[in-house]
């Protein structure tokens, strides 16, 4: 089958698209899948840059976001039958078979039903930034119903999908940005307040928009500059989450402030085999799907490029000026 291979560690170009033998079902709990599209995450970028997580991989399939229609099932498979249509995250880390490609076999525990209203492209777009965004907010974040947060980059992929969870939930949403057209983006999600870091100072405007109190909670999706200037934006006693390693840092004003600091990576179930986790992710996309098809959700899809322009989407994601998600059409 076509797949595009990562062949070795380096730039978008180690990304070349092949062929490899075409999966099978060797348990009595997994089913097959025809891919038809494959979500890009900057955790693709950064295991193509940096290393896979598992030793003697490559060559390997990356992407962790797929969707498609089920075409043969295990005998213990019984939720779901061949011609469903599905999305998951799982793969694409170096162990499993991403989702860089035609077919792929996975346990049915780990996948879900797609959203009806959804087609294969939105839905590849997804699932692991409904599951971050999700983990960040709630299970990290402890956001409530009339508290106010503050959301980095909420034009992005986890950022878009943040706004909207958060304004479900009833909170009040401070978001930046780096343009006007990514301040009408945001602004059609939900957001009640934009700031546009390019022109104004980030930590000044938060604290007009709170009277001095700083945001209940801060979810810094960028890295360890946002980082360091988020504390002094996060309310004392409140919280602030981060996506990525903010690494060395003085902390001393947020020890002053006694805010809990909390980090959250979605893939850490799937890379440590915690499997009570992964049930509560497939739990959320049900419930996700919900409201997708709804409509109280909403996907934004910047480019679509097919399987075979893979390291042209992750030179894409790398430049970080999309806004929604970028998606490889298989």
């Amino acid at each position: 089958m076509k797949a595009v291979l990562m062949t070795q560690v380096g730039s978008p170009e180690v990304l070349q698209p092949g062929k490899i033998d075409e999966p099978v079902i060797s348990r009595p709990g997994e089913m097959k899948i025809r891919l038809k599209a494959a979500g890009i995450n900057p955790i693709d970028t950064k295991v193509r840059s940096h290393g896979l997580f598992y030793e003697n991989s490559l060559p390997a399939v990356l992407g962790c976001d797929g969707a498609g229609i089920v075409t043969d099932i295990g005998a213990e498979v019984d939720d779901f039958k061949p011609g469903d249509e599905v999305w998951f995250c799982h793969g694409g880390l170096g162990r499993e078979q991403g989702n860089y490609a035609e077919y792929t076999v996975i346990d049915k525990r780990w996948v879900a039903l797609k959203p009806c209203t959804l087609n294969f492209v939105e839905a590849a777009a997804l699932p692991l930034v409904l599951i971050t965004a999700w983990g960040a907010l709630f299970d990290r974040g402890g956001l409530e119903s009339g508290q106010t947060v503050l959301i980095h980059a909420g034009a992005g992929g986890v950022g878009h999908v943040a706004i909207q969870l958060a304004k479900l939930k009833g909170a009040r949403v401070l978001t930046t940005v780096s343009s006007n057209v990514k301040r009408d983006f945001v602004k059609s999600l939900g957001a009640d307040e934009v700031i546009n870091y390019r022109e104004q100072n980030v930590l000044k405007r938060v604290l007009e928009l709170t009277a001095n109190k700083g945001a209940d909670l801060v979810l810094d999706t960028v890295g360890a500059e946002v980082f360091k200037n988020s504390i002094e934006a996060t309310a004392h006693f409140g919280t602030l989450v981060t996506l990525l390693d903010p690494g060395p840092l003085d902390l001393s004003e947020a020890r002053m402030r006694n805010l809990k600091i909390a980090f959250e990576l979605m893939l850490t179930p799937m890379l440590r085999g915690l499997d009570t986790a992964r049930d509560q992710h497939i739990a959320l996309l049900k419930q996700c799907a919900i409201w997708l098809d709804n409509g109280r959700l909403k996907c934004a899809v910047s480019a679509i490029l097919p399987l075979e322009q893979a390291a042209e989407a992750h030179r894409l994601i790398g430049e970080g000026h999309t806004s929604g998600k970028i998606v490889l059409e298989v």
